[in-house]
């Protein structure tokens, strides 16, 4: 871990990143998702699960395949997909801590909405941590792990990726991270569609628990 004593850019993804998977929040935006496309496409739950999961597939999100089939409002998508109880979720003081020890450019790179983003790092106690949140919007709707994200990104916040590090539960969004010089780090989860690609050479390091990694970052510096 000697190489990641320069870091001066931290990219963290939102969902089963800065919060553990386990507590399912991901699960009610999944279900959503499959409400929404039910509705708005009038067929069963059934049909808009499989409409979900080959959009995800071949689109890279859901909202992505549903825009260009389906014309969707996207803004209509994002509120009503992120509508979800995170009452469960508990304030993570170890988290919070090892981040506000970071030094540089700390910031949140989600294929989902700023608003939820701010709802979740709020519930966690971190909301004030960051130096920004790139969502999908700015993204101009094209997701992880399309390389044009990652590059406007790097402009917008004038990253050098040699001093970067990025965080990220779906191992193929690592990817174009470490294309572009930034040293990769894998959430390790059991979901097959996030541990697709996670023996890659493009995944530097593996963890199950952010706040210990960043503690140990941080005993280096």
């Amino acid at each position: 871990m000697k190489d990641l004593k320069n870091i001066k850019f931290w990219l963290f993804d939102l969902d089963n990143t800065l919060y553990d998977g386990a507590t399912k929040v991901f699960d009610q935006v999944d279900r959503k998702m499959s409400k929404f496309i039910s509705e708005k496409l009038n067929v069963s739950i059934e049909e808009a699960r499989k409409i979900q999961k080959n959009y995800f597939q071949e689109y890279n999100t859901t909202l992505n395949g549903m825009i260009k089939n389906h014309k969707i409002d996207a803004d209509e998508f994002l509120e009503f997909v992120h509508d979800v109880d995170l009452s469960f979720l508990d304030k993570d003081k170890d988290l919070e801590n090892e981040i506000k020890k970071l030094d540089g450019k700390k910031i949140i790179f989600t294929n989902g909405s700023r608003a939820h983003a701010l709802n979740v790092t709020k519930r966690i106690g971190i909301d004030k941590l960051f130096d920004g949140i790139f969502d999908i919007r700015d993204c101009e709707f094209i997701p992880k792990p399309s390389k044009e994200p990652y590059k406007k990104l790097v402009e917008n916040y004038k990253i050098e990726p040699q001093y970067c590090i990025f965080f990220e539960d779906i191992a193929r969004n690592l990817k174009p991270a470490y294309e572009l010089g930034m040293k990769t780090v894998w959430i390790k989860n059991d979901e097959p569609w996030a541990a697709k690609y996670s023996d890659s050479d493009f995944i530097n390091y593996k963890t199950d628990k952010l706040a210990k990694f960043l503690k140990e970052i941080n005993e280096l510096r």
